[in-house]
């Protein structure tokens, strides 16, 4: 199954290549209203301690960007990637699992 671990220590643009090389599809991380940098670390860019989870393909969108928030206290969207044959930049329906929608948008 596809996973990763994620911690505060991460910087944004880590977070987003591991998310992007293992589920073909893109996070959007905020700073409040705007995309964070992506040079700074999640723990930077949080109001508060970052707790470690795992990032699995079986969690639905929904779920990951409810336990993501939980976890670090940053806002994340899951989407396809600008370059996808399907949907590009599109949001994923938060009813699909990670594994479902990286099957479905994959380019």
């Amino acid at each position: 199954m596809a996973e990763f671990d994620i911690s505060g220590r991460m910087s944004v643009k880590t977070l987003r290549n591991h998310f992007k090389n293992t589920f073909g599809l893109d996070l959007r991380v905020y700073k409040g209203k705007q995309f964070a940098d992506e040079s700074a670390t999640l723990a930077s860019i949080s109001d508060k301690k970052v707790e470690e989870f795992s990032c699995k393909a079986n969690m639905q969108v929904g779920n990951f960007e409810a336990r993501f928030k939980e976890a670090t206290g940053i806002t994340v969207q899951v989407a396809v990637l600008p370059d996808a044959p399907k949907e590009p930049g599109a949001l994923v329906n938060n009813t699909y699992t990670l594994g479902e929608a990286s099957r479905l948008f994959k380019g």
